[in-house]
């Protein structure tokens, strides 16, 4: 799709050869995408290489300063650096960028928005869109439709952020340390900071010496509340790297303005867009990463 046009937009997706790029190109397929064409970007040693959609082969292109010439849509996953630097570019050559990054995130003249909670924050933007942090949307998602009506004023976040969180990179990392691990042999880890296999640790950001919340913490709680447009909500956040490789978990507890039964927290999830309720207490069987994996839906579950 990258020679030869059809009916559909021009888009364009940077870091295509990462772990998010990929699921990019796959959810452009599922969802038959009307695209005119379709150009990847990466880093210059991942040029070359081709990648399959619609049964062809595109190649990748090393991302440089004059690429976005005709694209209307950029999607960027490439890190904030990257984000940084070349989406005002695109920008200027006349796309929208989608941005994953956290570069645009708390700028207050960019729009930070989950579909099914704020779509009103796209009007009148700049050309730059921030996709939110990726615990603040599975987070954020079922509880919009509890603060709609019953305001929440108190949030506690524990996550259970898998590997695919980190890249490919720390994907093959959990692959190749679980090998070892099981074959007893050592294993050093390169792209996470401790070993990996049959462990968990901290969220492997910095950790600010002021507040004791690392990034990753920071910027679920930042988010939440900008997405919310409420800076009273009382958020606090505590994200741990465990060895799953797809599909985070999370453990949250919410107060209510107002008293709320688990009854009627059911009744708003039951139709609420992008949720799933996995709620059978009978058979202990509750929202689990195995089942979470490759899914839209955010499972929800042991509501209580």
């Amino acid at each position: 799709m990258s020679e030869g046009r059809g009916p559909g937009a021009v888009v364009a997706i940077v870091g295509a050869t990462g772990a998010v790029g990929i699921e990019l190109i796959r959810c452009l397929e599922e969802r038959a995408f009307p695209l005119a064409e379709l150009r990847l970007f990466a880093s210059a040693r991942s040029a070359g290489k081709t990648l399959r959609f619609r049964g062809r082969e595109l190649p990748v292109r090393e991302l440089t300063e004059d690429g976005f010439e005709g694209v209307q849509l950029a999607l960027f996953s490439a890190g904030s650096g990257t984000s940084k630097r070349f989406a005002p570019l695109a920008v200027r050559a006349g796309a929208t960028v989608i941005d994953n990054s956290s570069a645009f995130r708390l700028d207050p003249q960019v729009p930070l928005v989950v579909p099914e909670i704020n779509p009103e924050a796209l009007r009148g933007h700049r050309g730059i869109i921030a996709n939110p942090n990726c615990c603040a949307i599975i987070s954020i998602t079922p509880l919009w439709p509890i603060h709609r009506v019953n305001r929440i004023r108190r949030l506690q976040l524990a996550t259970y952020q898998a590997a695919s969180g980190a890249g490919a990179a720390a994907m093959e990392e959990l692959r190749e340390s679980t090998r070892a691990y099981l074959e007893g042999r050592t294993y050093e880890p390169r792209v996470l900071p401790h070993p990996y296999a049959f462990n968990l640790f901290s969220h492997n950001t910095r950790i600010d010496p002021a507040t004791g919340y690392n990034d990753e913490e920071t910027k679920v709680i930042q988010e939440t509340r900008k997405i919310f447009g409420d800076s009273e909500i009382r958020v606090s956040a505590t994200c741990v790297r465990v060895p799953v490789l797809r599909a985070h978990s999370m453990a949250i507890t919410f107060e209510c303005s107002q008293p709320i039964t688990p009854a009627r927290v059911r009744e708003l999830l039951r139709d609420a867009p992008g949720v799933k309720l996995v709620d059978d207490a009978e058979r202990n069987y509750f929202p689990m990463p195995k089942d979470a994996s490759g899914q839209d839906a955010i499972l929800v579950g042991r509501i209580r």
